[in-house]
């Protein structure tokens, strides 16, 4: 039997779903080695093998074969726009996608204004506009701190994703309208699909029973 390969997002993505994974049998004791330089895990009983990538990573390895299965933020799965099977919602790593900025910014969200967008999430910000608002915009794709871009002037709106909404509100902004709720997923390989049903069928519905019982 071969080896089924999971790529899980580092940080608390990957400690939630190993939580998960524990309660259905699945464990990895090297993980849980806080000193290890190790990359890649492996449970040598059920024939699994793990490795930690960064978020916008997971859904490439997976597309591309290397990971059977990844677990993902719905807001990478979007923007990667990659050819994978999204499987199952989590319900863990809630928050949502919004257009942010300062107050008086909410009157040039009316469809008829050429605004400045910065983001993380180009693919994401460019398809809720010009789509869903039919609003052209220039987007400006950031990497660090994108409240910084409406204080500073670089743009009047910002797409990002938010939690509790403090950080926007300790620099001046709030949110202005919400693009969609995000959650942690389940991606698959679409030949590892095909390949391994049963494995990743009884893997999923075992996760989904445990999901379920909340």
């Amino acid at each position: 039997m071969r080896y089924l390969t999971m790529a899980l997002t580092k940080g608390r993505l990957a400690k939630q779903t190993m939580q998960l994974l524990e309660k259905v049998g699945i464990s990895c004791e090297e993980m849980t080695d806080p000193a290890t330089r190790k990359l890649i895990f492996i449970n040598e009983e059920l024939k699994l093998k793990f490795f930690l990538a960064k978020g916008p990573d997971v859904p490439t390895y997976v597309e591309y074969g290397a990971a059977d299965i990844g677990v993902v933020g719905e807001d990478t799965i979007m923007e990667e726009g990659r050819k994978i099977y999204e499987v199952l919602d989590l319900g863990f790593g809630k928050c949502r996608m919004c257009v942010a900025g300062p107050e008086e910014a909410a009157a040039l969200l009316n469809g008829q204004e050429q605004i400045r967008v910065a983001t993380k999430y180009p693919k994401i910000a460019r398809d809720y506009f010009t789509e869903r608002k039919n609003q052209t915009v220039e987007i400006i794709k950031l990497n660090g701190s994108i409240e910084l871009a409406p204080i500073v002037g670089l743009a009047e709106v910002i797409v990002d994703i938010v939690e509790t909404g403090s950080t926007l509100k300790e620099n001046g902004l709030k949110v202005l309208e919400e693009v969609c709720p995000l959650s942690a997923r389940v991606v698959v390989n679409p030949v590892s699909m095909r390949m391994e049903n049963a494995r990743i069928t009884k893997l999923l519905d075992d996760m989904n029973r445990i999901l379920t019982l909340k």
